[in-house]
């Protein structure tokens, strides 16, 4: 066989030409369904080829069709709303709430990090108190002040009343002996002027027991003042739920009002969406959801209707035809019971994206595959 460049084609018989440096060379026939076309090695010499197969081809094209027959079905099926549904995409909403600082002062601790689980009444930091500590010592010893200044008053009062008891009987007296004419009357007048002097200062006497009792009650509540002010600087958690932010340290100062951290409310979850004309007229509030969260494992978890928005929140500019009315969306929010989020708050998270389905006609069948399945098998 002479080297050269190798080039092949079909004949209309089915008989394999090759065209060897001018020569034709006439091989047996090949079967049609077959085809070799041959490779070039380094040295000029014919390879085995590679071989493809037609039949198989046209396998592929059609198994390829199929299944993207079965896909587009799939697609059409997973679109289907059962009757007496409708359905809207939203996300898991949750409440925020910022922890503050009421006054202004350092963080001697923060107790928690960003993710923790915290229930009402746990402690997430505290302020140093060690001046304010000083300022309550101060006002317990005002109180402490004030009771003495309360038994020193009462003390005058018995002295005022005994003087006061002296006069009316030297009165007496000088009152007899001018009936005998043993006693002059400026005696008399003497007599009756310290009897009015003495009654005058237990009164006094007593008014100064008020205002020391007074005095009492304003020191006291000058204490519960600073108490409640030393209590407000232990920063405890007002709900239940999850630490999204720590945003100070321990060591910081803080200014009156300064946010340490925010906590979501797990008690307040829910999910808002939005619905056409048609379906947010039928929906009731207490009517019945199912929620298909996305990368949730395929849970489904069931919610209430709390709240259809009055008015519409997304409005063309033209309302005059039917047409243009149905694209009007009105805000739905679904509620998840507290109870569900507390005991799945490893699966719910805020910001969650998912599909929601609601009741629009009472009584409406749910179908199994929207039966509630939670993480725990309920």
């Amino acid at each position: 066989m002479v080297r050269g460049e190798l080039g092949s084609f079909w004949l209309s018989k089915p008989l394999w030409v090759t065209r060897e440096a001018g020569q034709v060379v006439q091989w047996p026939a090949l079967e049609p369904q077959k085809i070799k076309r041959p490779a070039a090695s380094g040295d000029g010499v014919v390879g085995e080829g590679r071989t493809v197969r037609i039949g198989y081809v046209f396998a592929g094209i059609i198994a390829l069709t199929a299944a993207a027959g079965g896909y587009v079905y799939w697609l059409g099926e997973q679109d289907r709303v059962p009757a007496g549904l409708a359905r809207a995409n939203g996300r898991i909403e949750v409440e925020r709430v910022d922890i503050t600082s009421k006054y202004a002062g350092r963080l001697s601790e923060v107790l928690v990090n960003e993710g923790a689980d915290v229930t009402r009444g746990d402690v997430l930091a505290r302020l140093d108190t060690t001046e304010i500590q000083a300022q309550l010592t101060a006002a317990r010893a005002a109180v402490h002040r004030s009771h003495q200044s309360v038994a020193s008053a009462e003390a005058s009062v018995a002295l005022r009343e005994a003087e006061l008891n002296l006069a009316q009987i030297e009165l007496r007296r000088v009152a007899e002996l001018m009936r005998t004419n043993t006693s002059t009357q400026a005696e008399l007048d003497r007599r009756t002027a310290q009897r009015d002097i003495a009654a005058a200062s237990l009164q006094a006497s007593k008014a100064a027991v008020e205002d020391a009792k007074a005095s009492v009650e304003v020191a006291e509540a000058q204490v519960s003042q600073i108490e409640a002010a030393i209590a407000d600087m232990t920063l405890r958690a007002p709900v239940s739920g999850r630490v999204e932010y720590r945003l100070a340290q321990a060591g910081e100062v803080v200014a009156a009002g300064g946010r340490v951290l925010t906590v979501f409310d797990l008690s307040d979850a829910h999910m808002t969406i939005y619905l056409p004309t048609a379906s947010a007229g039928r929906v009731a509030v207490g009517s019945q959801a199912r929620l298909v969260l996305d990368g949730a494992g395929g849970y489904v978890l069931p919610a209430t209707v709390s709240f259809v928005a009055a008015d519409a929140q997304f409005t063309p500019r033209f309302v005059e035809t039917a047409s243009e009315r149905e694209k009007l969306m009105y805000r739905v929010r679904l509620h998840i019971d507290p109870a569900l989020v507390t005991a799945q708050r490893g699966y719910v998270k805020a910001g969650m994206t998912g599909n929601a389905y609601v009741q629009i006609i009472g009584g409406a069948a749910w179908p199994p595959e929207l039966a509630p399945r939670l993480p725990d098998g309920s």
